[in-house]
């Protein structure tokens, strides 16, 4: 038995007893973990509102044979501009749920999807409008997909491969990528995607998460708007649980 130190973000919590509870994280070194907060639900706990959801903290646990028993916190991002607005709350909530259905233990990427949450819940915080927060979801989303080994293919068609350029195609969430305006004769897939859509979904991909490109200054509501609802769609597809935020983000407007 031994201590070790991660950061980690609060995904979820479960009640344990009258004073403790289990909060399931993910850390940058160990991917999902679960730990237990000995006493947090007590007035005067240490841990206290770090233990809260949607807050990144610096952990140091004690290893136990069934749980690891959370030891100290020091918080890192309380991510607090959330707190006070509900599409920000509702947003937070969703990527962390992906976290959650597709994180899994000792993860050799959880760097990587640290990082890309980490950056999301604080560009969501700091949003100064819904297109910003939209756009910190839209990135996260495909970026998650991509590390989570769920890439989207998005430059040629999945049917006879050949290189979709300047032109209108469509989005299959089943197949996972773009399908030529020839081969859906045949596929009938319904998700018309404009290629300046297509062209935005990549330029997501590929810069980094910080960099602010054209597709980020030109995009609107519609435009982000249509680039979530795809990527949801995706993402419940590759899910092997079903979201519960789900409903709660169908009545956003946005």
């Amino acid at each position: 038995m031994y201590n070790f130190v991660t950061d980690a973000i609060n995904l979820k919590s479960y009640n344990l007893s009258e004073a403790d509870k289990i909060v399931v994280m993910y850390s940058k070194d160990k991917g999902l973990i679960r730990g237990v907060a000995k006493g947090v639900k007590k007035p005067k706990s240490k841990l206290g509102a770090r233990m809260d959801l949607l807050v990144a903290n610096k952990l140091m646990l004690y290893k136990g044979k069934n749980m690891d028993r959370i030891c100290q916190a020091e918080a890192l991002n309380t991510f607090k501009n959330t707190r006070q607005n509900m599409d920000k709350i509702f947003y937070s909530m969703y990527i962390s749920e992906v976290v959650s259905n597709f994180g899994v233990e000792d993860d050799p990427c959880s760097g990587e999807v640290y990082d890309i949450l980490y950056k999301a819940l604080d560009k969501i915080s700091n949003a100064a409008s819904n297109i910003e927060i939209m756009l910190s979801v839209i990135k996260f989303q495909i970026k998650m997909m991509q590390i989570s080994g769920f890439g989207i293919e998005l430059d040629t068609c999945l049917c006879c491969g050949e290189h979709v350029k300047s032109e209108n195609m469509y989005f299959s969430s089943q197949m996972g990528g773009i399908i030529c305006s020839d081969c859906n004769q045949t596929l009938k897939v319904k998700n018309l995607l404009h290629y300046k859509l297509r062209d935005f979904l990549n330029a997501c991909l590929q810069y980094d998460f910080d960099y602010v490109s054209d597709y980020d200054k030109k995009a609107n509501e519609k435009v982000c708007s249509v680039c979530f609802e795809l990527l949801k769609e995706y993402i419940n597809n590759r899910s092997a649980k079903k979201f519960k935020s789900e409903n709660i983000l169908q009545e956003i407007k946005y």
